[in-house]
């Protein structure tokens, strides 16, 4: 899929719409800028939701509850 876009000014630029529905970023998503060597790759970043239940076998409830309040600080 090819589309083109404009940078303003202040290096903004839009995410076409069909990149938006494809990978579910709407407004507030935060996106990782990542250097490639084929160019910028901007990727949804994962949030606690994404990772709740990942670690289930790594670490008791409390654990768990303690590093979800970490990365609750972290995002916001």
């Amino acid at each position: 899929m090819e589309d083109e876009v404009i940078v303003t000014r202040k290096g903004q630029t839009t995410i076409p719409i069909k990149f938006r529905e494809k990978y579910n970023i709407e407004e507030g998503t935060r996106l990782q800028v990542l250097d490639t060597n084929d160019g910028i790759l901007l990727r949804p970043k994962q949030s606690t939701l994404d990772l709740a239940g990942s670690g289930a076998r790594y670490a008791s409830p409390a654990q768990m509850r303690k590093l979800l309040e970490k990365l609750r600080d972290l995002d916001a």
